[in-house]
């Protein structure tokens, strides 16, 4: 912002640049009046992001740019501002311009970011906002914490790159802290996909971060959140924190624990297959993720926890069963479960209510919506203690599972019954405008209500009295803001007022006159508004500061209503689209009989069946499943249906199939469909190498790997040696026998089936029929030896001489028998010939060798002698 020089700076400029000063980067909305005024570079900004003009004004000789709005539309502007990724201080009057002497105080209340907003319509009621924090640590060991205000939920993690970018990928932070001196490191590392802001080196220290939470939860250690041995992950939560005084959020008692992420927990979904299975996110515009399938929730905290818990599914029997059981009695139970959705439904955004009580920042209206949610908890628990008391006397699952439910949920009786005494059910928004408090609660509010809401019939009693003193007929009592309450008398009988009546207006056809009784009632009634405004207000923030001694178990009770909500949105599911249970195993095995892929099921014309498939995989007969076949026929979908079959399976959630055995699965890796990266440089290729590579590094015995159409980005050769070579190396990694399928066009590939004993062909079946194709999109055994390519081609409306010309190059080249030789070549490509390493793991010549390497000094060797050295070390392995 261009500055006037300091001789003729304004008082109020000098106010607004000393503030400006102290929230660098922050579009600063400064309150003058009934505005919210900005100025210079941040006037440009914002008459941009919200459309409203932008204006100069001449400011000590110099032209300055300001834009604003009035400041009753901040609700509106606001969001507008944060979403644009703009860090925006809000500087309100701090005192009243009427009694201010000189120039009004003025401050900062709040800094609204896209990672810190307590605002609902900068919010998404169905997903959370996080701020993230990342901490760098050596090595490739980093620290990170998610935090949402807007409900308390506090985490904390630490892990290698991969795994904070996949934290990163799965709760998709609003905005991301970092050191200002890790700038380069973190944009090489996660790329350019977050708002994120740059702070001071000195806040990532350990001690510093150590005290911020210790003194926030009042705790001498950490060691009751069990994070005291996450030093990284403290260092990011602590900075979170701080950061949060910093932009003025101060009242942040709800933020009550830390819990810790545990990587061994949940299943390992990389970014790419968030990406690539649509989890949450649908790649192409107009597309289905798997959430808008399973998400029948009916509180927008309940969506919010079936979003995490899809993102990160577990992995850990005992838990996963324990939802499976749950909602088995679900499904099992229509009228039980018909009548806990019903009960959810008034409930609304519980956690988000307490958290508004927490901040200070809670309305009339949101304190009656409390009290309707506190309500519904009663009711919810006798239908589950009806529940148990009805079952079946040897089902101990019902009473395990609800019971939970049972002893964590607290109706809060006394907070509840003081809502329901103290308040009217027809609050306003706001508390300083009456109309809250009911009567008997204070003796002299009720004094103050007869005062000022029966004066209507005093005035019609003083207007009665006055019409037959003086006999004035047409005599009427009115009020404006000018005069306030006055007597209006037509001209036909202006000769009958009375002498002490006082004249305060001349109208064409009338006069209007005051009286002192008529002043004096007047007084007593405006007097009495402002007091009840005053003592309602007062009253309010009692109930308010009341609320704060519920804050701890009103949060317990939006986590457990949460999960209930998506427990029973899994049924619903189940019901709707005739889901089975899942058996989960601990062999490593996965055995679905008739998988259907639930989106594309989900989104088929209303008739049309989807058409189901088995699929077997095991670690000891049929580890890697080869599935060749045209494009179209359905070879992706058959990937992807089997990769969220059992990730719906680890969530908890029946699956679609006629049975499933899902042997407990720890990493699930897909390479499925192109994803080019043009913007950084890197070409289709080059996104699935990458991909690929990191697949097969962090390989676990447990993993499901899911690949297609590997190598189609380079020439046919390269691509069939990289694939063939991929497909060798899962079924020699004898430490991680993956179960794995692999889609592709490549048919030279079903000679590994002839070479290697846990490799199977399978084809998606086509049917040809005079010249055309009809795709079956069934599985079978065996590996297919034609890609209908130049049918596909047809289909998709290929000019028709290009067909004809395509078919009949096809038809030369089996002619002339080049296929043939092909495949005599395939035959031929030594076995047996991978190796994943030199020597064998207990071989002594590679200690030994080992040994010599170790006590060379390189630098001060002699080309001569590192030649001799090298031909010593060659005996050694010849």
């Amino acid at each position: 912002m261009a500055k006037p020089s300091a001789p003729k700076e304004t008082p109020l400029s000098k106010q607004y640049n000393q503030i400006k000063s102290r929230y660098p980067g922050a579009l600063l909305l400064f309150r003058v009046g009934d505005f919210y005024e900005t100025f210079g570079e941040d006037a440009v900004k914002a008459s941009k992001i919200l459309g409203i003009v932008l204006t100069r004004r001449n400011n000590g000789g110099a032209h300055e740019e300001l834009a604003g709005f009035p400041h009753h539309s901040l609700d509106n502007y606001l969001p507008k501002l944060v979403r644009a990724g703009e860090r925006v201080a809000i500087c309100d009057q701090l005192e009243d311009p009427a009694t201010a002497k000189g120039i009004v105080k003025r401050g900062v209340t709040e800094l609204v970011t896209p990672g810190v907003s307590l605002n609902d319509n900068v919010l998404d009621t169905r997903r959370n906002n996080y701020l993230a924090s990342i901490h760098f640590g050596k090595d490739d060991r980093h620290g990170i914490a998610f935090l949402d205000i807007s409900t308390g939920e506090f985490m904390t993690a630490q892990g290698n790159t991969a795994y904070i970018d996949k934290l990163l990928q799965s709760l998709a932070p609003s905005e991301v802290l970092f050191s200002k001196k890790e700038k380069e490191r973190f944009f090489q590392s996660f790329g350019e996909r977050f708002h994120t802001f740059q702070l001071d080196e000195w806040c990532f220290g350990f001690e510093f971060a150590q005290e911020k939470l210790t003194t926030h939860f009042q705790t001498s250690t950490l060691k009751g959140f069990g994070i005291e041995n996450l030093p990284l992950g403290i260092v990011a939560a602590g900075v979170i924190v701080h950061y949060l005084l910093e932009t003025e959020h101060r009242e942040i008692s709800h933020i009550n624990r830390i819990m810790r992420l545990e990587e061994d927990q949940h299943v390992w979904l990389d970014r790419f297959t968030i990406r690539n299975l649509e989890l949450v996110y649908a790649q192409q515009e107009g597309g289905v993720p798997l959430i808008d399938v399973l998400d029948h929730t009916v509180t927008p905290m309940g969506a919010r926890i079936l979003r995490r818990w899809m993102v990160l599914p577990l992995k850990e029997k005992s838990a996963i069963e324990e939802r499976l059981k749950t909602v088995e009695l679900f499904v099992g139970n229509k009228s039980l479960h018909e009548a806990l959705v019903q009960l959810l439904k008034p409930i609304g955004d519980l956690e988000r209510l307490i958290s508004k009580v927490a901040v200070r920042r809670i309305n009339p209206r949101e304190m009656v919506q409390l009290k309707k949610a506190l309500l519904q908890i009663g009711p919810i628990k006798e239908r589950l203690r009806k529940a148990i008391e009805t079952g079946d006397q040897q089902e101990t699952s019902a009473q395990r599972s609800f019971q939970r439910f049972l002893d964590q949920l607290n109706a809060c009786e006394a907070l509840l019954n003081r809502i329901e005494a103290e308040l009217r059910e027809d609050v306003p928004v706001v508390t300083n405008q009456g109309g809250m408090i009911r009567t008997g609660i204070d003796a002299e509010l009720d004094e103050l209500h007869t005062i000022a809401y029966a004066g209507k019939d005093y005035l019609l009693q003083l207007q009665n009295r006055e019409s037959e003193a003086t006999r004035i007929p047409s005599l009427k009592i009115a009020y404006n803001k000018v005069f306030g309450y006055y007597l209006e008398v037509s001209n036909a009988h202006k000769d009958k007022v009375p002498a002490e009546w006082i004249r305060k207006q001349t109208l064409v056809n009338a006069e209007r006159y005051i009286t002192m009784e008529l002043k004096t009632y007047e007084e007593k009634i405006l007097n009495a508004e402002d007091r009840i405004f005053a003592i309602e207000h007062n009253l309010f923030q009692e109930l308010a500061a009341f609320a704060t001694e519920y804050i701890g178990a009103i949060q317990q009770n939006a986590r457990m209503l949460s999960e209930l909500d998506a427990l029973l949105s899994f049924a619903t599911s189940a019901l709707k689209n005739k889901y089975v249970r899942p058996e989960i195993a601990v062999e490593n095995v996965l055995d679905i009989k008739g998988g259907r892929h639930p989106v594309i099921e989900h989104q088929l014309p209303l008739g049309e069946a989807y058409v189901p498939n088995d699929v077997y995989l095991d670690g000891e007969n049929q580890q890697i499943i080869i599935i060749t076949g045209p494009n179209m026929a359905g070879k992706s979908a058959l990937l992807r249906q089997t990769a969220l079959i059992v990730l719906m399976a680890q969530m908890g959630s029946f699956v679609p199939a006629k049975s499933a055995v899902v042997g407990l699965v720890d990493k699930v890796f897909t390479r499925v469909g192109a994803s080019d990266n043009l913007s950084r440089g890197e070409s289709t290729f080059m996104v699935e190498m990458t991909e690929t590579a990191s697949i097969l590094n962090n390989l676990s015995d447990r993993s499901l790997v899911l690949l297609d159409e590997i190598g189609r980005g380079t020439s046919t050769y390269d691509g069939v040696a990289i694939a063939w070579s991929i497909t060798e190396y899962l079924h020699r990694h004898e430490q991680c026998r993956a179960r794995t399928l692999f889609a592709t066009h490549y048919h030279e590939l079903n000679q590994l089936a002839e070479d290697f004993p846990r490799i199977r062909n399978f084809n998606v079946s086509v049917k040809e029929v005079d010249g055309k194709v009809i795709f079956l999109r069934k599985l079978k055994p065996g590996g297919s030896a034609h890609s209908f390519g130049i049918h596909v081609a047809q289909i998709a409306g290929m000019p028709q001489p290009v067909v004809l010309r395509a078919d009949e190059i096809m038809r030369h080249l089996e002619k002339d028998h080049v296929a043939d030789q092909h495949k005599k070549r395939i035959r031929e490509i030594p076995k047996n010939n991978f190796q994943l390493s030199l020597f064998e793991a207990a071989d002594p010549r590679l200690e030994e060798l080992k040994s010599r390497l170790e006590s060379l000094d390189v630098n001060t060797m002699s080309p001569i002698e590192a030649l001799l050295k090298l031909n010593e070390l060659k005996k050694i392995i010849s």
